[in-house]
């Protein structure tokens, strides 16, 4: 089974989140800005306790998951709250 959101785009970076986690409220401005910022690529959130067969099927063990897939591939993975490596990932593909 293929994750629903990856046949709209061809650069995706997907915000894999928790409305309880601290640290996904503190990086969700930072995510948004750079959506914002790079408009080359389709930023998507993903709220796990809402649609937790997509997180399974992503791999989701913590909060908050960064994943960016180009061509459908998943090509990163941040876990954990960093916005700076993953403005500079988002960057690399997307500017």
């Amino acid at each position: 089974m293929t994750l629903p959101f990856l046949c709209h785009s061809t650069y995706i970076p997907v915000d894999f989140y928790a409305t309880w986690c601290g640290p996904c409220k503190m990086i969700s401005p930072k995510f948004e800005a750079f959506a914002q910022k790079y408009t080359k690529a389709t930023f998507i959130k993903v709220d796990v306790d809402e649609v937790p067969e997509v997180a399974e099927q992503a791999s989701i063990r913590a909060m908050p998951t960064f994943h960016i897939y180009q061509n459908g591939e998943k090509i990163i993975e941040i876990v954990g709250a960093d916005p700076s490596r993953l403005e500079a990932e988002i960057k690399k593909h997307a500017a």
